[in-house]
């Protein structure tokens, strides 16, 4: 109650004295600019500090980190749990009563469709003639110009029995991929285990 009449009577005082001091400009006691200063408010000062560190004892915290090591050692010891195929498989997703039945053709389109495969299958062939051919002349020109090249001269047909290392051009490099190791055994990372077991 006694802070009720006391802004009532800051409120009146503060009003008699901005018309007291305006005089005839008391239009320019409404404006945020001329504010009598009765009705300033200031806010209470927010003293805080950082919290202080509680002192940790060292021998609780070498029997907390003792109890990590060997909490680390025995989850080292469980061998991982394998993920069972049906979590990765789409199985689920997948609607069984949905099938996807073949077009029907017309006999039409059907004897077209045998008939054009029947004549890419012969072209095929020829051509796999024609290259065996190709081939076969090839190797026996070969043979008759090293026969030919052995009468004239011996070292020159040696020469040419020699492999040219500059006709194809190879590199090589080794092994990029090391054998996996026996012993290691692979993290499976951070996931939600949502799986289900079964027991007999």
């Amino acid at each position: 109650m006694s802070l009720c009449v006391c802004r009532a009577l800051c409120r009146a005082v503060s009003g008699q004295s901005s018309s007291f001091l305006l005089g005839e400009h008391r239009h320019a006691a409404q404006s945020p600019w001329f504010a009598p200063v009765m009705t300033l408010k200031t806010s209470a000062p927010l003293r805080a500090e950082p919290k202080k560190k509680k002192k940790v004892d060292p021998k609780k915290d070498q029997l907390i980190k003792d109890r990590l090591k060997k909490k680390v050692k025995k989850l080292e010891k469980i061998p991982p749990e394998l993920i069972p195929i049906e979590d990765f498989s789409q199985a689920k997703y997948v609607d069984k009563t949905r099938q996807r039945f073949p077009p029907r053709l017309s006999f039409e389109e059907s004897e077209r469709r045998a008939k054009l495969l029947k004549d890419w299958s012969r072209y095929k062939q020829e051509q796999h003639m024609a290259e065996m051919k190709a081939v076969k002349l090839a190797l026996e020109a070969q043979r008759e110009a090293l026969q030919e090249l052995k009468l004239e001269s011996e070292e020159l047909y040696q020469a040419a029995l020699k492999p040219d290392p500059l006709l194809f051009p190879f590199t090589r490099e080794g092994l990029a991929y090391t054998p996996p190791k026996a012993t290691y055994y692979a993290p499976d990372g951070k996931y939600n285990n949502i799986t289900k077991v079964y027991t007999q």
